[in-house]
């Protein structure tokens, strides 16, 4: 359709359009990259027009701005999110922060809690029938311009023309301006990438092939993307897309095929990027934009199975609040998509949340896991809302956990130079016992070498891994689920009580190389439990031997997990240069005895009062 023929009256140039405008207006801009600039600084250089309230999801053209004091006389900025641009901006006072769920912006208009007068917006160029693209940026536009008495578009060719549910008629446009300039570009940001590569690797043990996944807003998030290309059937359910997404796309690793909501379609609400990202989405059916009123609602995010949410924060507090829109009293960002999202996957069957973080910020001064939220800081999701925190040292779950567990999981994803000092607070504060140990200082990534799974005569699957200071509550379940025998073959007396003095011993000897525990786990209604410990120790000061010793829960005894934990005990004590085991077992446990016998036929065995001492060599 060509506008000029169809409606000419309403082609003007950008002064004729910002004239329309009124003194005291409420405008409504186009979010992001999809903002119309040109229009926007042609309001601006309007001197007729003072006292301007502006509203924004977030913001690029203002940024240029921000240092004229004239232009903040005249306008009023309003801004749901603070983007990096205008970050200084709002530490420094200029901008009225609105914090609120982004699904929840469009009721703001379209009940007139917020009331708009003007909408600036971008469009692509109508088609035969009339109809023009909101493009890269749909989310809270269609409300802003439904709710405005003057809307004013900028045609740019540019605009790449995107499906779903992104089209607007020109019958509903008052003015249009004609103006080709290129679309906003948000490249990513490379920094950090040993701990982006060390975080994207904690999450790719948690994202199963076949989910569907959001991508919250920020750097982190967006990087973490490419740790997860050996995945296969992904689905996307999220707010923004960005170039992370590009290499996914075209490796077919996100396909959307077993996503229970608009399967084989991406749904999205903006796209955030380079041009690369804006070539892809244009006029490509496999995209389906839709306003934030849909993408963010959390009821239609939960219609999606196993729906994982990535997403970031400034500050994670030991009993799992969450900060992510302030540093103190400075503004920082916004609640944004978060809170809808991991309360929409909370709701989903399968799904889960994933607050991902460097564990420190100020080149490694300051601990992102704190013992409580810094003064001024906003609590954008409370201790009820998250499952799983990942830092560059591992995974901390903490969902339907009490605070003591919270504080052991959350200790031990702090960067290790500050974990002693968390746990000297979380005493203060009475979240653990006075006698708690601290977890290990040392950065253990090494220990992700030693994760394996093996499958059982049963035909279930264990997951082994090495015992971690978080086990203990788990492990204390583990001893109390088996029987008086099992214990007492074990350990060679009756034990009938298992107190946190003895049990935060166990994982607080393991240095996981003179001495390493190896738990195994079995997946038991979204969560893991403890079904076998194998453990080593080092008989001497100076000795290459170290005595090893198992219990399996009875359930899982015959199946060939003892023989499997102590095979993967070998290998470890064969890395930290033991040469064999030792064991000691009671004479009358007959089952140890054949596992022992068939792994090292060539054990030597001597029987001493009722036990078998049992001295066995790796083979080389």
């Amino acid at each position: 359709m060509d506008l000029e023929l169809y409606c000419p009256e309403k082609v003007v140039s950008a002064k004729t359009a910002t004239s329309k405008m009124s003194r005291g207006n409420r405008v409504f801009l186009g979010t992001g990259c999809g903002e119309p600039q040109y229009l926007i600084r042609s309001m601006i250089e309007n001197m007729s027009l003072q006292d301007m309230i502006v509203y924004q999801m977030l913001s690029s053209t203002l940024s240029e701005y921000i240092d004229d004091e004239s232009f903040f006389r005249r306008f009023s900025l309003k801004l749901f999110f603070i983007s990096s641009r205008m970050r200084r901006a709002a530490f420094e006072g200029k901008i009225d922060y609105i914090p609120t769920y982004l699904s929840q912006i469009p009721k703001l208009f379209d009940s007139q809690r917020i009331g708009l007068d003007v909408a600036l917006v971008q469009v692509s160029p109508p088609d035969q029938f009339g109809y023009c693209s909101l493009g890269v940026s749909v989310d809270i536009t269609k409300s802003g311009m439904r709710n405005s008495t003057l809307v004013i578009a900028q045609v740019n060719t540019l605009m790449p023309r995107t499906w779903g549910d992104s089209f607007v008629h020109v019958d509903d446009i008052n003015y249009f301006v004609l103006h080709d300039e290129p679309i906003v570009e948000a490249p990513s940001e490379k920094k950090n990438e040993e701990i982006n590569r060390r975080i994207g690797h904690y999450i790719s043990q948690l994202v199963e092939d076949g989910a569907t996944l959001q991508i919250g807003f920020g750097n982190l998030p967006n990087a973490v993307l490419k740790y997860l290309g050996n995945k296969r059937d992904i689905g996307i359910h999220t707010q923004v897309i960005t170039d992370g997404f590009l290499p996914l796309l075209k490796k077919k690793v996100i396909n959307n095929k077993q996503k229970t909501l608009i399967p084989g379609r991406v749904v999205a609400s903006l796209c955030m990027g380079t041009r690369e990202l804006y070539d892809y989405v244009d006029n490509n059916p496999l995209f389906y934009f839709r306003s934030s009123e849909f993408v963010n609602d959390p009821n239609v995010i939960a219609r999606n199975k196993n729906l994982i949410s990535i997403s970031s924060a400034l500050e994670v507090d030991l009993t799992g609040q969450v900060c992510t829109d302030s540093m103190g009293y400075m503004f920082y960002s916004g609640i944004g998509d978060q809170v809808d999202f991991i309360r929409g996957s909370s709701m989903s069957e399968g799904g889960f949340s994933i607050i991902a973080l460097p564990s420190t910020a100020q080149d490694g001064q300051i601990s992102r896991i704190v013992s409580h939220l810094s003064e001024g800081a906003g609590v954008a999701n409370t201790r009820g809302d998250v499952n799983f925190v990942v830092t560059e040292y591992g995974i901390a779950e903490i969902q339907g956990k009490g605070i003591y567990r919270r504080v052991m999981e959350l200790a031990q994803v702090a960067h290790p130079r500050f974990r002693d000092k968390l746990i000297e607070k979380a005493k203060k504060h009475h979240y653990i016992f006075a006698d708690q140990l601290p977890p290990s200082k040392e950065d253990l990534l090494f220990l992700e070498n030693y994760k394996s799974t093996f499958e059982v005569d049963n035909g279930k699957t264990l997951s082994f891994r090495p015992l971690l200071p978080s086990d203990e509550f788990s492990s204390r379940n583990f001893f109390y689920s088996l029987q008086e025998k099992t214990i007492y073959l074990r350990y060679f007396t009756k034990i009938t009580l298992f107190p946190h003095a003895d049990l935060q011993k166990q994982w607080a000897a393991v240095d996981y190389k003179k001495n390493m525990s190896i738990i195994g786990l079995a997946q038991k209604s979204g969560h893991k439990e403890i079904m076998a410990i194998g453990t080593y120790a080092a008989e001497g000061e100076g000795s290459s031997r170290a005595e090893v010793a198992f219990v399996v829960r009875e359930d899982y005894q015959n199946k060939g997990v003892a023989s499997y934990l102590i095979k993967t005990l070998e290998e470890i004590a064969k890395e930290n240069n033991y040469t064999g085991f030792t064991a000691i077992v009671m004479a009358e446990n007959v089952s140890m005895k054949k596992v022992f016998k068939k792994n090292y036929p060539n054990a030597v065995i001597k029987s001493e009062m009722g036990e078998i001492h049992l001295t066995m060599d790796f083979d080389e």
